[in-house]
């Protein structure tokens, strides 16, 4: 029994709900293209929020692991600079020329249990 209520688990948390019985909150999440981590303003940041977690996805190349970082949040909204967040292993985009992919910035935020409380992301191309 406890690996059924384990596997529930984790596919609530994969889908983006915080736990069985509540929808994880709809981020609004916009990006731009710099050296190092992108600059990206986030909003719909729900109360209990202590940080945001950040995943960039190629999706022309989905097995290519591109890191994120992590940035510490305490309101509603966040601007965040290029190269602004903690990460010890982002690799930005860089599809073999002349290739043109779609990355994905996800991003999720947690509150301070780890739990996720909402979830978004935005799609841009590179080169563009």
């Amino acid at each position: 029994m406890n690996r059924l209520v384990t596997a529930a688990m984790a596919l609530a948390t994969t889908f983006g709900f915080a736990d069985a019985g509540h929808a994880a909150s709809k981020l609004s999440v916009s990006f731009s293209w710099c050296s190092g981590t992108p600059a990206t303003k986030v909003s719909g940041i729900p109360k209990g929020t202590t940080k945001l977690k950040f995943l960039l996805k190629d999706h022309q190349a989905s097995g290519y692991h591109h890191g994120g970082g992590t940035f510490p949040v305490s309101g509603p909204s966040v601007s965040i600079p290029c190269n602004g967040l903690q990460s010890r292993d982002f690799e930005g985009p860089h599809p073999p020329p002349p290739q043109i992919h779609d990355y994905e910035w996800i991003v999720t935020a947690v509150d301070s249990s780890g739990n996720t409380v909402g979830t978004g992301s935005a799609v841009r191309k590179f080169p563009q």
